[in-house]
């Protein structure tokens, strides 16, 4: 009798097994692209998404406010792609929603019209790559509540803020006046931001740290000097490294660092970059200007960094 158990209890352990991979598979929805070529689609899609699937937008104009709240993961992420004729146009609001839409790349399209670009809340490791951006109310693209690990690169934004109220950043990274939005670890790599936008070109909120700004292309000319609009970045986060950018057209200074909340605004690192400040009219006048150092706040402005023009590199001691 204990041998016929054993038996029995051996064939149903190789049954479960063989048929587990099966089972398995057909639970799982193979990766799909997602053709659509009307805004009515899009919305659709933009719900129906499932992670691995591509959502492909034919060229054309795609008239209205798109959301997406599909969370995805780092392994399976959920892409939104089309060329630079594929184009989100707002009539107000946002242009493209992510909301708690983790994992999701966006690339090639163009997203214009309406109060904002592309709006990243609650949504870890969102990459936008090669989008345009433009002719906004207000800012470009903003990762918001606490986005972490975010990344926008080969990316044009202009034409922002173009209600007048100098709150038309380029970029934006987490959010002003709180300390709880962890906007974390974004890397902004090797845009071009400006001519237009009326805000800085990159906004950098206490709160957030650790993020890159690296290889970007600045032109301020569009620059309000609302709300001290008078830079092209404007850091007020903690260790963040801001290098190799290349900045022409500001009304005062390149670079910027503040505390607005006490013990933020510190530990960033410029290296690399280089300034044209020919045409400032602004009081300063810096390619660096830090408004908040001390032994507490440390801010490490290298000798690579260069300008031309203004009155100089910064008001800190330079590190070789």
């Amino acid at each position: 009798m204990r041998s016929r158990y054993a038996l029995l209890a051996a064939l149903f352990t190789a049954t479960a097994a063989s048929a587990t991979p099966a089972a398995t598979a057909s639970a799982v929805s193979p990766a799909r692209t997602i053709e659509v070529s009307t805004a009515a689609q899009l919305k659709a899609a933009l719900t129906a998404a499932s992670p691995g699937d591509t959502v492909h937008l034919a060229d054309g104009t795609y008239s209205g406010n798109f959301k997406t709240s599909v969370a995805a993961g780092a392994n399976s992420r959920i892409t939104l792609t089309g060329s630079p004729k594929a184009v989100l146009k707002a009539g107000g609001g946002y242009g493209l929603h992510l909301d708690g839409a983790a994992y999701w790349t966006v690339k090639g399209i163009t997203v214009t019209g309406g109060q904002k670009g592309i709006m990243i809340d609650s949504a870890r490791g969102v990459v936008v790559d090669s989008v345009t951006v433009h002719g906004l109310d207000m800012e470009g693209v903003h990762f918001r509540r606490s986005s972490r690990d975010g990344v926008i690169k080969n990316s044009r934004v202009h034409d922002t803020g173009n209600d007048g109220r100098g709150m038309g950043e380029g970029i934006y990274v987490g959010s002003a006046n709180t300390l709880s939005d962890k906007s974390d670890n974004v890397q902004i790599l090797g845009n071009t931001i400006g001519p237009g936008v009326g805000g800085e070109a990159i906004d950098l909120k206490e709160g957030t740290t650790g993020g890159r700004v690296a290889g970007n292309t600045f032109d301020g000319r569009g620059l309000t000097g609302n709300h001290y609009d008078d830079s092209w970045i404007d850091v007020k986060g903690n260790d963040y490294v801001i290098e190799n950018n290349t900045g022409e057209n500001t009304l005062n200074n390149g670079y910027e660092t503040h505390t607005q909340q006490p013990g933020w605004g510190c530990g960033t690192v410029f290296r690399g970059n280089r300034s044209t400040l020919t045409g400032a009219t602004g009081d300063k006048r810096l390619a660096i200007n830090v408004t908040n150092y001390s032994d507490t706040c440390r801010t490490t402005v290298h000798a690579s960094n260069t300008v031309t023009g203004g009155r100089g590199l910064t008001n800190i001691p330079v590190t070789p």
